[in-house]
């Protein structure tokens, strides 16, 4: 291998958000021009893009709303972009899904509605079941958030208290035949996860999310506590004939991200090994398992023989015990550095394909053989920034933070282990 290890990790990870950009992904997927309205709708990170997309391959009229996240607006001809927060909800993203919801209502049986569907879609597509006030509703999502819960569990609870996830929003445009469009960024990319399944139906019950507010130890307010216990709460349900003849698609996953990735390391002339599209759990706990298989990897030629490349995605939890900036990226890698021990000939990138790891409007990082030994010359303590969720902190001071901007997509975490 001839490559920068450093330039080598930064293609493959470019290579894999370019796999699941909009312009590329969704124009193979648009539905048949309708006798009615085509009426597109939005909600997540890659939305905005996703309906530039659809405008610049469709031949007839359109008309349609997108939320997205502040600073993922892309500029729009007939779809109207607006701009809400993510990962706690606001009152642009309130506004955003009541219209939304106004749109989805006025369809009629000659309409399509198009939903466009990707990451983020949960805190960005926000109106929650009456009763539940927007304050409330902030508390709940910063909780779950803070939980250590994964996506599957948090998105649950979120379908349960919503107005327009767990499939309500296709039941609001029944009799209108809804055509779903997916960037997933969930594990497994099951579509009643990806945005808490606005479009589809959820075999999951109110009895279910509170059993996991419980697990947690989420205090839910009064109101919120109610619907669960009552049913007020309960979610569209996959056999309800309101759902009968809509069409769902996942356009662009990990996997195939990940396969984008792989074909940049090959063609340097490394092995390439995918431990997996899916991998969940807390960072530091990914980190160290990863450090075991890498370290035997390098030391023993066992189960692979380097030069090769672990590629891996999927996403990771992180509990909140310290005051750190977080970010469940550069937690894995700093707990993959300390249980690597210095080992040479290590290098690692991991980030998250949106451009934000965590609250922080940095994708990810870079670990590099002496990441440890140039943080101690700083006066940086490696455990004492893992003890404290500051990984940010920590790979910021190293000058090794990975910064993409607003990628316009996302299809959850990207992680590789270089070992040359």
């Amino acid at each position: 291998m001839s490559a920068d290890p450093r330039a080598l990790l930064r293609s493959m990870f470019d290579a894999a958000v370019a796999a699941a950009q909009p312009d590329r992904c969704v124009p193979p997927f648009l539905p048949p021009r309708p006798k009615g309205r085509l009426i597109v709708l939005g909600a997540g990170k890659a939305s905005a893009a996703m309906a530039r997309a659809v405008e610049r391959h469709w031949d007839g009229p359109i008309e349609g709303l997108a939320v997205t996240r502040y600073g993922y607006a892309v500029p729009t001809e007939r779809v109207e972009i607006i701009e809400a927060a993510h990962p706690v909800p606001d009152a642009a993203g309130i506004l955003a899904a009541k219209r939304i919801c106004d749109m989805a209502a006025s369809a009629g049986p000659d309409d399509t509605v198009l939903c466009l569907i990707s990451g983020g879609g949960s805190a960005l597509l926000a109106r929650p079941l009456e009763g539940i006030s927007l304050d409330d509703k902030q508390a709940i999502n910063r909780a779950l958030l803070a939980s250590g819960a994964p996506i599957s569990d948090i998105n649950c609870v979120r379908r349960h208290l919503s107005a327009v996830k767990g499939g309500r929003l296709a039941a609001l445009a029944h009799p209108a035949k809804v055509v779903t469009l997916l960037i997933s960024d969930v594990p497994g990319d099951n579509p009643v996860d990806i945005a808490s399944g606005p479009t589809v139906g959820d075999p999951t019950t109110s009895t279910d999310a509170l059993a996991i507010a419980r697990r947690y130890r989420i205090s839910l307010p009064p109101a919120a506590q109610a619907l669960l216990e009552n049913g007020g709460g309960e979610t569209i349900k996959p056999d309800d004939p309101r759902l009968s003849g809509n069409e769902t698609h996942v356009v662009a996953a990990p996997q195939a991200s990940l396969e984008a990735a792989a074909a940049v390391a090959r063609q340097a002339g490394l092995h390439v090994h995918i431990l997996g599209d899916a991998l969940e759990g807390e960072a530091r706990d990914v980190g160290a398992a990863l450090a075991g298989i890498t370290r035997q990897i390098a030391l023993r030629s066992q189960p692979f023989k380097p030069p090769c490349v672990l590629l891996s995605g999927g996403e990771t939890t992180v509990t909140v015990r310290g005051k750190g900036r977080g970010g469940r990226n550069v937690e894995f890698l700093l707990s993959l550095g300390l249980h690597l021990n210095r080992s040479e000939n290590i290098w690692a990138l991991a980030g998250d394909t949106d451009g934000v790891d965590g609250l922080e409007d940095i994708a990810g990082a870079v670990l590099t053989p002496d990441s440890l030994a140039r943080a101690w010359a700083l006066g940086l303590n490696p455990q004492t920034a893992l003890d404290n969720n500051d990984g940010h902190g920590f790979f910021g001071a190293l000058g090794d933070a990975v910064v993409t901007g607003p990628t316009l997509t996302n299809v959850n975490d990207f992680r590789a282990i270089l070992i040359v």
